[in-house]
């Protein structure tokens, strides 16, 4: 396959499915903006939004104050913003475009109408009146998208540039939830023991933290697998293990990391060894990993270093198999 092909076909999928994580993150922050807090509590919550995709920086600089109008606009509809879903879906059509003929019809005309869709639900004033809708509207689009690749293509290396893509940016993406969102809790965390102790004898919000923990597991569809794997009250440690080491989560690294590595494994090339081995790697880690140990280091820690390897995979991949960079 040309090197050109799967480069479209690698950042068509991304582009997808960080719409899609992007309206995941907006849902359940808007969802818990809805609940009795103070205006601080709020600012907090969409600071965390805007620092899960590393646009705190930019966005400083063209608002200044952090509203949730604003950082929705921001983050929906902002055409200059990289990672708004407007910016995502566009791409993912663009790129769908440029290899029309390796796509079926189907597929094709998926990611063409969720753009022209988009286009026209965003210039209405539906959007503003009810936010969720148009969130949930964009997963579904998402898992439309990714149905009918599987349910339509033929499973060859363009099938699998494709499902590369996606678990890539899954991967990413959880993994930066987690870190965010276990810092708005404590600076650091190495399991509920410790952040008591670290607490220095101040009670915990019981409501703050069910809210809180639930909020991520929504984020990402887990609420109802967590209730059905451990059938507990919901805990930190769990729903770290959750995401990070469960192989039957589909949004969990560990899960992620698996299909990473099996679709890599099926394009495989000459010069693809070492970025197959650094997959392999860390895909063995978190399939032999356990929680406590991982707490032990350092969530935090661990979380950075997870990102820095994907990153490097990333780049393993882009080097190996994609458009070079100019």
């Amino acid at each position: 396959m040309l090197s050109r092909t799967a480069d479209h076909l690698f950042w068509m999928s991304r582009y997808m499915e960080r719409a899609e994580n992007t309206a995941r993150m907006l849902d359940v922050n808007y969802q818990t903006s809805l609940l009795p807090q103070s205006a601080d509590a709020a600012e907090k919550g969409w600071k965390g939004l805007l620092g899960i995709s590393e646009l705190s920086g930019d966005f400083a600089k063209r608002h200044g104050t952090v509203e949730a109008r604003e950082v929705m606009d921001y983050m929906v509809a902002d055409a200059q913003n990289p990672s708004s879903i407007r910016s995502c879906l566009m791409a993912a059509r663009e790129n769908a475009r440029a290899v029309r003929g390796t796509l079926t019809t189907e597929v094709w005309e998926t990611q063409n109408q969720t753009w022209l869709e988009f286009q026209r639900m965003v210039a209405t004033s539906d959007f503003h009146r009810d936010p969720s809708a148009l969130f949930e509207w964009v997963k579904f689009r998402s898992h439309l998208s990714r149905g009918v690749t599987v349910g339509t293509m033929l499973q060859d290396e363009a099938f699998h540039f494709l499902r590369i893509g996606s678990f890539l940016e899954r991967a990413d993406n959880t993994a930066r939830l987690l870190d965010v969102k276990f810092h708005a809790v404590d600076s650091e965390f190495f399991g509920s023991a410790q952040s008591q102790s670290q607490s220095q004898g101040v009670a915990k919000d019981v409501e703050f933290d069910f809210y809180h923990w639930s909020a991520i597991l929504r984020s990402v569809s887990g609420f109802e697998v967590y209730r059905k794997a451990y059938r507990n009250v919901i805990l930190p440690e769990k729903v770290a293990e959750l995401l990070i080491l469960r192989p039957d989560m589909p949004r969990s690294l560990a899960a992620c990391m698996h299909e990473v590595v099996g679709n890599l494994t099926m394009v495989a090339n000459e010069q693809s060894g070492e970025t197959l081995r650094q997959a392999g790697r860390l895909r063995a880690d978190l399939q032999y990993g356990r929680i406590d140990e991982i707490l032990a280091t350092g969530l935090h820690a661990f979380l950075t270093q997870f990102l820095d390897r994907v990153n490097t995979i990333g780049v393993g991949i882009s080097r190996d198999f994609l458009v070079p960079v100019q």
